[in-house]
């Protein structure tokens, strides 16, 4: 039987594929859009990437050390679908992904990715410590589909945060309930956690999320170019 999160990433990529699914409004005036299609490719690439650069598997902990950003999103999104724990609150993991790899130099963890959150970037912009994995250069050369290695149980740990959940509890305790193709908006400045918890409500109810940066001004104009649900 298939956890949560990969029909979660059945039905994104096949059901109105095209639409909008994560709509990233950033500083700079950074506005990223990923159809249904789009989003599901990225995933697909970086659970490839763990699963075939770093050996990840199903129950492997993974510490996301990132703002809430659409390539958190996607990290989270990639982990779940293989069947690892997502790590929210800072404690130890297997694996580490950070914007910041010179804070864990010589931390204890199996390997650590860098991930440059400039939409365009191709590389990491400069020099990285040894040993630490270059997101925006590996990833594209994964492939566009993901085939899990070893099918991951319902029982196994799926988020450690504020609190506790199993994959099977993913779609059910961890995401916040939304109304059905709801196009909701997402403010960074509430976290990682919260963000994701509300994302996953939308998407399981074929909606849309628009995750918008905290330094970029919530105005009507974005709301209705948007089309964001209003309450």
């Amino acid at each position: 039987m298939s956890i949560p999160a990969a029909n979660l990433m059945s039905a994104l990529r096949s059901g109105h594929s095209t639409s909008p699914r994560l709509t990233w409004y950033g500083p700079d005036s950074e506005r990223v859009e990923l159809s249904g299609r789009v989003l599901d490719n990225w995933v697909a690439k970086t659970s490839n990437l763990l699963q075939d650069e770093l050996d990840a598997e199903p129950g492997t902990a993974i510490r996301i050390d990132l703002p809430a950003h659409w390539k958190s999103f996607v990290w989270a999104l990639a982990a779940w679908q293989l069947g690892m724990e997502v790590v929210l609150d800072g404690s130890a993991a297997d694996l580490l992904v950070t914007n910041d790899p010179s804070d864990h130099t010589g931390a204890a963890y199996d390997a650590v990715v860098a991930v440059p959150l400039a939409a365009l970037a191709m590389s990491w912009p400069g020099e990285l410590p040894p040993g630490v994995v270059d997101y925006a250069a590996e990833v594209r050369s994964h492939g566009d589909v993901f085939m899990v290695h070893n099918e991951p149980t319902p029982e196994l740990a799926a988020v450690r945060g504020n609190a506790g959940y199993a994959h099977a509890d993913l779609m059910e305790q961890f995401a916040e309930a939304a109304e059905p193709g709801v196009r909701l908006l997402v403010r960074a400045s509430e976290g990682l956690e919260s963000g994701l918890s509300a994302a996953l409500g939308a998407w399981q109810g074929d909606g849309s999320v628009v995750l918008v940066h905290e330094d970029v001004d919530v105005t009507e104009h974005l709301l209705e170019n948007e089309r964001v649900s209003r309450p």
